[in-house]
């Protein structure tokens, strides 16, 4: 068994969400790796130091922002030529919120609670319907008959 098959949690890939007032668009959970990558592509894209973090936006946006399950720019720079400023930063700012609600830091207890909250299951009473079949045969007494 690989240790992907191991883990937990779903593949970052699968959790997607809609872009807000682009239809169509979907932004996706990227994995450590993949931001790792886009920043280190940010940092060969950028000049000086005003610029990373637009480039390291851009960069990121290029990876996660897809159309149909396929991505919508082949690279940072693509993204940089297509879109303003204003539209790569709404655009990160919504999938800094997204990857914040699917992967909350451990810092951050409430969120990790929330998330607790919504992966735990609901207790169940004992027997409940497990042995319903058997039951049948033996019905329960609900005390002396008269």
């Amino acid at each position: 068994m690989s240790r992907r098959e191991m883990s937990p949690f779903p593949p970052c890939g699968t959790r997607r969400r809609a872009v807000e007032g682009r239809p169509g668009l979907t932004l996706r959970v990227l994995s450590a790796w993949e931001v790792l990558e886009a920043r280190r592509e940010g940092r060969v894209m950028e000049e000086t130091g005003r610029e990373a973090a637009l480039c390291a936006n851009a960069c990121l946006l290029s990876r996660a922002l897809e159309r149909k399950g396929e991505p919508v720019f082949p690279d940072g720079e693509a993204v940089l030529r297509v879109l303003t400023v204003a539209e790569i930063a709404q655009l990160a700012r919504q999938w800094a919120v997204f990857s914040r609600e699917a992967d909350p830091s451990p810092r951050d207890p409430e969120a990790v609670d929330s998330l607790k909250k919504a992966w735990s299951t609901r207790l169940m009473r004992a027997f409940s319907g497990v042995c319903s079949g058997l039951l049948g045969h033996c019905p329960p007494r609900r005390g002396p008959e008269p």
